[in-house]
């Protein structure tokens, strides 16, 4: 799978153009983790992330962070990006998740946005968790973002692709095993990836070794609406982010968010 998802960034879709400052997947994302950020400099790996979006926000506050991503584009525009910006990465690494080229216990906090929903084998998912594990020092935080299990479901309704036989397909294939496909190649439409459900990626990071496993709805309840205007609102923006924190840990709203943070401590 790892050809078809490098083939999908490479020449179908341009992820650096994804998450805008006022996406709210990325404004959610950095929120949460923060949490989980020291005031001093900190080592921190972004494995899985792209083109670096929230490396160089991590870069831009002091810290030392080693970009790692398995498309040689991405590592290509993130190296642009620097120069662009004058805001440099300690790393670029065009490496797979499963096989990092760090030393043990080399950073203070791992990030793992995007391999865990492209690895759709549970052994490659584990292989992915064990290197974050290995490389992050005890008693430090791994940071994980996943696809929830319905979020198909929910975009076929919310944008109109049910009316697309082949979407259908792919909702209910996805409702039924977690294993999503495109063989349309519909940019809408994601590439081959795994949706997980919120108990699978607590029980996977558990599995992995972590403790003090805890899940966070990233869009949560927002899913279904339209955010990008309620973003674009200050007023609603402001009450829609502060609902979204008080609500992000309630178990019977995590599974309708379009992407689930994990967070586990390694012992």
């Amino acid at each position: 799978m790892s050809d078809a998802v490098v083939e999908w960034y490479t020449e179908l879709y341009d992820e650096q153009s994804r998450l805008p400052d006022h996406d709210l997947e990325y404004v959610r994302v950095k929120r949460i983790v923060s949490r989980y950020l020291a005031a001093e400099p900190m080592a921190i790996a972004d494995v899985g992330g792209a083109a670096g979006a929230y490396s160089f926000w991590l870069a831009g506050l002091g810290h030392q962070v080693s970009l790692v991503d398995l498309t040689p584009r991405h590592i290509e525009q993130a190296r642009a990006e620097a120069e662009r910006t004058g805001v440099s990465l300690h790393e670029y690494c065009c490496a797979d998740a499963r096989r990092l080229p760090f030393a043990d216990a080399a950073f203070d906090l791992v990030l793992e946005m995007g391999p865990l929903y492209h690895l759709q084998n549970p052994d490659d998912r584990q292989a992915a968790l064990a290197e974050a594990f290995r490389v992050l020092k005890p008693g430090h935080h791994v940071v994980c973002q996943v696809i929830s299990r319905w979020t198909s479901l929910i975009d076929g309704f919310k944008h109109g692709f049910v009316r697309d036989g082949d979407f259908r397909a792919i909702i209910d294939a996805d409702l039924r095993t977690g294993c999503h496909e495109n063989p349309k190649k519909v940019a809408q439409y994601f590439t081959s990836a795994y949706f997980h459900r919120p108990d699978e990626i607590a029980g996977e990071l558990s599995q992995a070794g972590f403790r003090g496993i805890s899940l966070a709805a990233v869009e949560g309840f927002a899913t279904p609406l339209e955010a990008r205007s309620l973003m674009a609102d200050p007023v609603e923006a402001s009450a829609l982010l502060e609902y979204l924190d008080a609500t992000e840990e309630v178990p019977d709203l995590i599974g309708i968010s379009s992407h689930i943070m994990a967070i586990g401590i390694k012992p």
